[in-house]
Protein backbone atom coordinates (compact mmCIF):
# COMPACT_ATOMS: atom_id res chain seq x y z
CA UNK A 1 0.00 0.00 0.00
CA UNK A 2 3.07 2.12 0.57
CA UNK A 3 3.66 1.95 -3.19
CA UNK A 4 0.30 3.03 -3.78
CA UNK A 5 -0.17 5.87 -1.72
CA UNK A 6 3.59 6.78 -3.74
CA UNK A 7 2.61 6.87 -7.06
CA UNK A 8 -0.69 8.38 -6.38
CA UNK A 9 1.46 11.36 -4.43
CA UNK A 10 3.30 11.36 -7.81
CA UNK A 11 0.21 11.45 -10.17
CA UNK A 12 -1.10 14.64 -7.84
CA UNK A 13 2.32 15.70 -8.14
CA UNK A 14 2.41 15.33 -11.88
CA UNK A 15 -1.19 16.35 -13.19
CA UNK A 16 -1.36 19.79 -13.09
CA UNK A 17 1.29 19.32 -16.72
CA UNK A 18 -2.53 19.01 -17.74
CA UNK A 19 -2.87 22.70 -17.64
CA UNK A 20 0.23 23.94 -19.66
CA UNK A 21 -1.10 23.48 -22.71
CA UNK A 22 -2.75 26.15 -24.74
CA UNK A 23 -6.42 26.74 -24.41
CA UNK A 24 -6.42 23.51 -22.03
CA UNK A 25 -9.72 23.20 -19.60
CA UNK A 26 -9.67 23.83 -16.15
CA UNK A 27 -11.58 21.26 -14.38
CA UNK A 28 -9.41 18.37 -15.55
CA UNK A 29 -5.81 18.98 -13.53
CA UNK A 30 -7.94 19.29 -10.04
CA UNK A 31 -10.36 16.47 -10.42
CA UNK A 32 -7.50 13.95 -11.29
CA UNK A 33 -5.32 15.73 -8.43
CA UNK A 34 -7.95 15.81 -6.21
CA UNK A 35 -8.90 11.65 -6.94
CA UNK A 36 -5.39 11.00 -6.54
CA UNK A 37 -4.63 12.56 -3.58
CA UNK A 38 -8.11 10.58 -1.92
CA UNK A 39 -6.46 7.44 -3.22
CA UNK A 40 -3.40 8.11 -1.79
CA UNK A 41 -4.91 8.95 1.50
CA UNK A 42 -6.73 5.72 1.74
CA UNK A 43 -3.99 3.75 0.70
CA UNK A 44 -1.73 5.29 3.63
CA UNK A 45 -4.05 4.60 5.82
CA UNK A 46 -3.39 0.73 5.59
CA UNK A 47 0.51 1.11 5.86
CA UNK A 48 2.70 1.35 8.49
CA UNK A 49 6.03 4.17 9.02
CA UNK A 50 8.25 4.38 6.25
CA UNK A 51 11.79 4.22 6.84
CA UNK A 52 15.11 5.08 4.93
CA UNK A 53 14.80 5.99 1.18
CA UNK A 54 10.89 5.78 1.48
CA UNK A 55 10.80 8.29 3.79
CA UNK A 56 12.88 10.75 1.51
CA UNK A 57 10.59 9.86 -1.08
CA UNK A 58 7.31 10.83 0.64
CA UNK A 59 8.89 13.90 1.80
CA UNK A 60 10.13 14.81 -1.51
CA UNK A 61 6.69 13.57 -3.32
CA UNK A 62 4.64 15.40 -0.60
CA UNK A 63 6.22 18.43 -1.19
CA UNK A 64 6.14 18.42 -4.58
CA UNK A 65 2.29 17.48 -4.65
CA UNK A 66 1.74 20.22 -1.97
CA UNK A 67 3.28 22.85 -4.43
CA UNK A 68 2.35 21.61 -7.47
CA UNK A 69 -1.38 20.44 -6.97
CA UNK A 70 -2.51 23.62 -5.39
CA UNK A 71 -2.20 25.83 -8.66
CA UNK A 72 -5.25 23.86 -10.32
CA UNK A 73 -7.21 23.76 -7.16
CA UNK A 74 -6.50 27.48 -6.53
CA UNK A 75 -7.98 28.21 -10.55
CA UNK A 76 -11.08 25.36 -10.00
CA UNK A 77 -12.06 27.33 -6.82
CA UNK A 78 -11.77 31.06 -8.43
CA UNK A 79 -14.36 29.56 -11.77
CA UNK A 80 -16.92 28.47 -8.83
CA UNK A 81 -16.42 31.53 -7.21
CA UNK A 82 -17.01 33.44 -10.33
CA UNK A 83 -20.23 31.43 -11.30
CA UNK A 84 -21.86 32.27 -7.28
CA UNK A 85 -24.67 34.44 -7.75
CA UNK A 86 -22.99 37.13 -5.05
CA UNK A 87 -20.11 36.91 -7.51
CA UNK A 88 -20.68 40.33 -9.07
CA UNK A 89 -20.48 41.51 -12.96
CA UNK A 90 -18.50 38.78 -15.20
CA UNK A 91 -14.93 40.55 -16.52
CA UNK A 92 -15.24 42.41 -19.09
CA UNK A 93 -12.74 40.69 -21.63
CA UNK A 94 -11.52 37.42 -21.22
CA UNK A 95 -8.07 36.21 -22.10
CA UNK A 96 -7.18 33.69 -24.93
CA UNK A 97 -8.96 30.61 -24.75
CA UNK A 98 -11.23 31.61 -21.52
CA UNK A 99 -8.47 31.81 -19.58
CA UNK A 100 -8.99 34.00 -16.27
CA UNK A 101 -8.78 37.42 -16.24
CA UNK A 102 -6.04 38.50 -14.60
CA UNK A 103 -7.16 39.94 -11.03
CA UNK A 104 -5.84 42.91 -8.74
CA UNK A 105 -3.33 41.12 -7.08
CA UNK A 106 -0.65 40.33 -9.56
CA UNK A 107 2.19 37.64 -8.94
CA UNK A 108 -0.60 35.07 -7.47
CA UNK A 109 0.95 32.01 -9.31
CA UNK A 110 4.69 32.49 -8.14
CA UNK A 111 3.41 33.71 -4.75
CA UNK A 112 1.33 30.83 -3.89
CA UNK A 113 3.63 27.97 -5.12
CA UNK A 114 5.92 29.67 -2.65
CA UNK A 115 3.07 29.61 0.17
CA UNK A 116 2.88 26.20 -0.05
CA UNK A 117 6.52 25.45 -0.29
CA UNK A 118 6.64 27.24 3.19
CA UNK A 119 3.05 25.68 4.60
CA UNK A 120 3.97 22.08 3.83
CA UNK A 121 8.04 22.43 5.09
CA UNK A 122 6.71 23.66 8.34
CA UNK A 123 3.62 20.90 8.57
CA UNK A 124 6.41 18.54 7.30
CA UNK A 125 9.30 19.67 10.27
CA UNK A 126 6.64 19.66 12.90
CA UNK A 127 6.04 23.14 13.13
CA UNK A 128 2.91 23.97 12.75
CA UNK A 129 2.84 27.74 13.91
CA UNK A 130 4.92 28.78 10.72
CA UNK A 131 1.38 28.44 8.95
CA UNK A 132 0.21 31.47 11.02
CA UNK A 133 3.92 33.30 10.15
CA UNK A 134 3.44 32.68 6.59
CA UNK A 135 -0.34 33.90 6.35
CA UNK A 136 1.04 36.84 8.22
CA UNK A 137 3.54 37.65 6.08
CA UNK A 138 1.38 37.28 2.87
CA UNK A 139 -1.01 39.43 4.75
CA UNK A 140 1.21 42.19 5.51
CA UNK A 141 2.83 41.99 2.29
CA UNK A 142 -0.47 42.33 0.40
CA UNK A 143 -2.51 44.77 2.71
CA UNK A 144 -1.96 47.68 -0.05
CA UNK A 145 -3.24 45.98 -2.51
CA UNK A 146 -6.52 45.00 -0.58
CA UNK A 147 -8.24 47.78 -1.12
CA UNK A 148 -9.27 47.46 -4.95
CA UNK A 149 -11.98 46.21 -5.88
CA UNK A 150 -12.36 42.20 -5.56
CA UNK A 151 -8.84 42.16 -4.33
CA UNK A 152 -9.82 40.95 -1.04
CA UNK A 153 -12.48 38.33 -2.14
CA UNK A 154 -9.05 37.04 -4.60
CA UNK A 155 -6.50 37.24 -1.24
CA UNK A 156 -9.04 34.90 0.90
CA UNK A 157 -10.25 32.40 -1.93
CA UNK A 158 -6.58 31.63 -3.59
CA UNK A 159 -4.89 31.47 0.23
CA UNK A 160 -7.76 29.67 1.68
CA UNK A 161 -7.61 26.79 -1.20
CA UNK A 162 -3.89 27.34 -1.33
CA UNK A 163 -3.08 26.57 2.40
CA UNK A 164 -6.13 23.75 2.57
CA UNK A 165 -4.77 22.11 -0.15
CA UNK A 166 -0.80 21.60 1.31
CA UNK A 167 -2.49 20.72 4.36
CA UNK A 168 -4.32 17.87 3.21
CA UNK A 169 -1.21 17.10 1.06
CA UNK A 170 0.90 16.93 4.35
CA UNK A 171 -1.66 14.84 6.02
CA UNK A 172 -1.58 11.82 3.52
CA UNK A 173 2.36 12.36 3.68
CA UNK A 174 2.24 12.47 7.30
CA UNK A 175 0.13 9.21 7.62
CA UNK A 176 2.89 7.66 5.37
CA UNK A 177 5.90 9.12 7.74
CA UNK A 178 4.69 7.85 11.28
Amino acid sequence: MTVLSLALLAVVALAPVLSLRPNAPVWPAPVISTAALIGAATAASATTAVQGFVYAATLVLTMLAAITGGGPAVLAAFRIARRQPDAGPEPAAAAPGGAPVPGPLRGGRVIGILERAAVAGAVLAGWPEGIAIVLAVKGLARYPELREPQASEQFIIGTGTSVLWALAVCGVGWSLLT
